[in-house]
């Protein structure tokens, strides 16, 4: 079988096109990004460097693949999609242009990666907050950009299923971490910058950390080797409606910072900036939903997760450094 992983220069790409070649697929990873910037190259995959967004090219990708995973789009932590509303919008050509090529090209199934950020805004305005469901997504009052355009493309995923018959299925992922991936530069999501920040602060002496907004924003993290189980589950499975993949552990940032200094050995003052882009004020995942209809549950707890994520990113900061 021939699949797709498109946006497989990416985090979460790469893992899934190691995970899928692991397991004997014949796989076509394709990004957008120059092969030198890829966060993995797997030398016994067919690495493609091309714009998925353009129909062409999106028709190219597809070419001979059984199955489509679409992991390719533009975004970032907060830092970036609060800042790049437009350019996240944008990706919703790629997810258009795929399925269409998808279509045309006999693929037998479609996966789409959404997000957390496509729940409402005013259920999440609580550091406190309770778990969000499936059920939670309408009335629909997304994140403005980023969570729009996600929002717009499960439905077409949705639309692509019941008048041409293409099977899809949808992930909405909350905050997945780990090693080889974005940990600098704007678009790093927290527990990479976190992370970062504190082994910039262990490798040159420092004794202080900027942390966005108060640090009582809470969140759910989950491990990328989880993300990966469960996104395969998920495409083996006959579940048509989106599933929440995440974790159920709610934590603060301050209590992740705590986590990251413990497995680094340190213990730093925090500088609190408010100005900062902060998202919303809690998030986590219920995953009820995800448990009865492919039986997962994360398996990789948030400590053992950080750990490996912090040595991976504590060697980028020491090889930055050294330069």
């Amino acid at each position: 079988m021939r699949v797709l992983v498109a946006g497989g220069g990416g985090f979460i790409g790469g893992h899934l096109a190691a995970s899928l070649l692991a397991d004997g697929f014949e796989v076509r990873v394709v990004d957008i990004k120059p092969l030198a910037e890829w966060w993995q190259v797997h030398d016994d995959a067919e690495n493609v460097v091309g714009d998925v967004s353009l129909l062409e090219g999106a028709q190219s990708a597809t070419r001979g693949c059984d199955h489509v995973y679409n992991l390719a789009c533009n975004m970032g932590g907060m830092g970036f999609i609060e800042l790049n509303k437009a350019l996240c919008m944008l990706s919703v050509l790629t997810n258009t242009h795929l399925l269409m090529a998808a279509r045309d090209a006999g693929v037998e199934r479609f996966f789409f990666s959404s997000t957390a950020c496509v729940y409402p805004i005013g259920l999440q305005s609580d550091t406190d907050v309770v778990a969000l469901k499936e059920s939670d997504t309408y009335p629909a009052d997304p994140e403005d950009g980023y969570g729009w355009e996600k929002l717009f493309s499960e439905r077409m995923c949705r639309h692509f299923t019941e008048d041409f018959g293409i099977a899809t299925r949808v992930a909405r992922y909350h905050n997945v971490f780990g090693p080889h991936g974005t940990w600098d530069g704007g678009r790093e999501k927290a527990p990479a910058a976190i992370c970062r920040k504190v082994a910039t602060a262990k490798a040159t002496g420092g004794n202080e950390i900027e942390v966005w907004g108060d640090g009582r924003q809470t969140r759910s993290f989950l491990s990328i080797d989880d993300c990966v189980d469960a996104t395969r589950r998920l495409m083996a499975s006959d579940v048509d409606e989106p599933l929440n993949v995440g974790s159920d552990r709610q934590v603060s940032i301050e209590e992740l910072i705590s986590i990251v200094e413990g497995i680094a050995g340190v213990e730093l003052e925090r500088r609190h900036d408010l100005s900062a882009p902060q998202g919303v004020r809690g998030r986590s995942s219920d995953n009820t939903l995800v448990g009865e209809r492919l039986g997962w549950q994360p398996s990789i707890s948030l400590e053992d997760g950080l750990a490996a994520t912090y040595a991976w990113i504590e060697a980028q900061v020491r090889w930055s450094l050294d330069r």
